[in-house]
């Protein structure tokens, strides 16, 4: 591998249908971590929403396509700790008895990492450049905590960033009730669950929410508004890339950064 391996990135469904300044934001921090970034157009779902329904033979249909979508790649980075661990723990899983496509999936699995994991885990990296002047506090989305073992690292890079001030709030690591179609099936629990979270992002005190998921920040983000709510709602990725020039989510259309990285 060179000095600069060659990083495709996953943009996922919820970052290319509803928030594209994710994409350009892990795009600019990936360069920024000394990587070769490029975008296959081939690239689709992950599968997890007919995985999680039970919906086998469909997840592995779009599966296939993800495997071949980003072969050849020194490292497969998607700004989701769900999606990521979707093709890290569940694909390997998918093709257990397949001796055609399970190498394929395990050895997809070994190149593929959450954004933020991939900074500081994989590149070292210890400060971001940007500067933030607010307070922030943290979710802990469900897959990236409990399967990919993603807290402390977002949280150092937010420290490393000046202007930025921390602010913990209460239970960050309990689940914020959308669960994908959990959200659905059981609305009057997911709500219930949301309100918690929202109740303890409002004793957090501070200026912005970030998490590393689009459906958590959505959810939350939903449930603060119908509050009235005036707490901000973003991506890590885009705090950390300096790139907050988009309303938050949930306050207006997101449109893609002017000048943006090209994938």
């Amino acid at each position: 591998m060179s000095d600069t391996p060659r990083v495709a990135l996953f943009v996922t469904c919820l970052a290319d249908l509803f928030r594209p300044s994710v994409g350009f934001a892990a795009v600019k921090l990936l360069e920024e971590a000394g990587c070769a970034v490029e975008v296959p157009r081939a690239q689709t779902c992950c599968g997890q929403p007919a995985y999680n329904s039970g919906d086998k033979a469909d997840a592995r249909g779009i599966a296939e396509v993800t495997i071949r979508a980003f072969e050849g790649y020194d490292y497969v980075v998607a700004p989701s700790g769900s999606c990521a661990a979707m093709v890290k723990k569940h694909y390997p899983a998918l093709f257990a008895d397949d001796p055609i496509w399970g190498p394929r999936a395990q050895e997809l699995s070994a190149r593929t990492f959450e954004l933020v994991s991939f900074l500081t885990d994989v590149r070292g990296m210890k400060k971001v450049e940007a500067s933030f002047d607010g307070t922030v506090t943290y979710h802990d989305s469900c897959s990236g905590l409990r399967e990919l073992g993603i807290a402390a690292q977002p949280r150092a890079l937010l420290a490393s960033m000046d202007g930025l001030e921390f602010k913990e709030m209460s239970d960050s690591d309990v689940c914020c009730g959308f669960g994908g179609t959990f959200a659905v099936k059981y609305a009057d629990i997911s709500n219930k669950m949301v309100s918690k979270k929202t109740a303890n992002v409002a004793s957090a005190e501070a200026d912005v929410l970030l998490a590393g998921d689009l459906g958590c920040l959505m959810n939350m983000a939903g449930k603060l508004k119908r509050q009235g709510s005036k707490t901000q709602v973003r991506h890590v990725a885009e705090v950390l890339a300096g790139m907050t020039d988009q309303p938050p989510i949930g306050e207006g259309k997101g449109k893609k950064p002017r000048n943006g990285p090209k994938g």
